[in-house]
């Protein structure tokens, strides 16, 4: 309900700062008690300043004199305590009958009066203000600042929220309204010391303002459970186990009065509920907003994951296809280096002066292996002729150009060199190319490396 559950104990010597601060102190007590001091102060003050005056009445015989119209008194009419007692009423509430009445006669008599006047002003000014303040505190303002019974987490806007209700009862609003919340939970620091009541900050909208509240109706407040939020890791099995409060505080000014009002409640684990939302209070009618308050603490089941965010966040990347590009990489890897492997055993199968023509023997392994990635092109670069490196080295030159630049340079030789070969294989050319007569298995192989 918004009281500190915390007695301060064992204050030894310390009890006497709270005389230090006698105002704050007597504001601070209960209703009762100030009452109780106020009618006993007064009634104290004015039992002393009567016994004054019959003390005097007493010193100068005036008790025995009264009735002697000859003598004159210090005070007419006063003759025993009750009329001593009433005197002090009538001169401190100036009330003033004209029956009794101080005489000139008397000088410590206009003394004790003065020192009556005085300390009745700040007797007066003391009490008076003490119950002035303790009448005109804004907690009773705090009365029609309504919280939800229950807090409840769910899904919103697709993130873990925290989400409590705040409303005002009243027509007055509350200026440079702001909230706060507060998780009170014991834990226990890496050197071992235990600490029964760390305070912890749960963010509501402070870095984008939504703490700042313009509270004409109930509203939801949120706090999104991220990687920076002490509930990082509750989960809704968790909760069963957890002991921790959560402490909200609304504060702002009285709009009437323009004085401070601060109204407090809190949740307990018991009081948050996982899975569950708030009804919808606001409705609207012919030319206003109407609201319902009698769904103001009321919530209903939806669908929420009982996992905690770490654990979520932990299922989302071990289900992530972040990995399927390194899957793929190797195995076009291994499908090029099956792939060279075929090479190696066509290119043995293949005429010697064909072998020849095309420069080195292993020059279409190396050739793919430069085209697959850059570090095993620069890799095989001293192994390719000095015409090829000289091209691969102009900067701006793809691995698509280099390959089609490549694919020129090795036909131009074969189309040169097509007479020097034996009749036969002249035939098997067909003019200048003889791609369409090798073997199925070569052609393929040519076609792949080329296009």
């Amino acid at each position: 309900n918004g009281r500190c559950n915390v007695q301060h104990g064992n204050l030894g010597g310390e009890t006497s700062r709270y005389l230090s601060d006698l105002f704050t102190t007597l504001v601070d007590l209960k209703w009762r008690w100030n009452l109780f001091i106020f009618i006993l102060t007064y009634t104290v003050a004015w039992l002393f300043m009567a016994s004054m005056w019959w003390v005097i009445a007493y010193m100068r015989g005036d008790l025995n004199k009264a009735h002697d119209d000859s003598y004159t008194p210090c005070v007419a009419n006063v003759y025993n305590f009750p009329s001593a007692f009433l005197f002090f009423i009538e001169t401190e509430a100036t009330i003033g009958y004209g029956y009794r009445y101080i005489t000139d006669k008397c000088p410590e008599g206009i003394i004790l009066f003065l020192f009556q006047s005085i300390l009745g002003s700040i007797v007066d000014a003391f009490l008076i203000g003490c119950m002035f303040i303790k009448m005109s505190q804004p907690k009773k303002r705090a009365e029609t600042l309504m919280f939800s019974e229950h807090a409840a987490i769910s899904m919103r806007d697709g993130k873990l929220t925290l989400m409590f209700r705040v409303g005002n009862l009243r027509n007055s609003h509350m200026v440079s309204a702001q909230i706060r919340c507060k998780l009170l939970k014991s834990r226990q620091t890496p050197e071992g010391e235990f600490l029964p009541l760390d305070q912890l900050e749960l963010d509501v909208g402070f870095s984008t303002g939504a703490d700042q509240l313009f509270l004409v109706s109930p509203l939801t407040i949120c706090h999104v459970i991220d990687a920076k939020s002490p509930f990082y890791d509750l989960s809704q099995r968790s909760m069963q186990t957890e002991q921790f409060e959560i402490v909200v505080i609304l504060e702002g000014i009285v709009e009437t009065t323009g004085m401070t009002c601060q109204a407090r409640t809190s949740y307990t684990e018991d009081e948050v509920l996982w899975g569950h939302r708030f009804f919808p209070v606001i409705s609207l009618e012919e030319g206003f907003f109407k609201v319902d308050y009698s769904q103001f603490h009321a919530t209903f089941e939806v669908p929420t994951p009982p996992y905690s965010v770490k654990e979520q966040e932990e299922m989302l990347l071990m289900s992530s296809p972040l990995i399927a590009p390194a899957v793929s990489n190797s195995k076009e890897r291994n499908n090029s280096v099956e792939c060279l492997d075929g090479l190696d055993e066509v290119g043995t199968k293949l005429p010697s002066k064909l072998q020849k023509i095309t420069g080195r023997e292993d020059f279409p392994k190396k050739l793919l292996r430069m085209s697959s990635t850059t570090s095993e092109k620069a890799y095989s670069m001293g192994d390719l002729p000095m015409k090829l490196q000289r091209i691969s080295s102009v900067p701006g030159n793809s691995e698509e150009k280099l390959v089609s630049k490549t694919t020129k340079m090795m036909s131009d030789p074969i189309s040169q060199s097509v007479a020097d070969l034996p009749p036969k294989l002249q035939k098997l050319s067909g003019g200048g190319r003889m791609e369409g007569n090798l073997p199925p298995k070569l052609r393929k192989m040519n076609s792949d490396r080329f296009t």
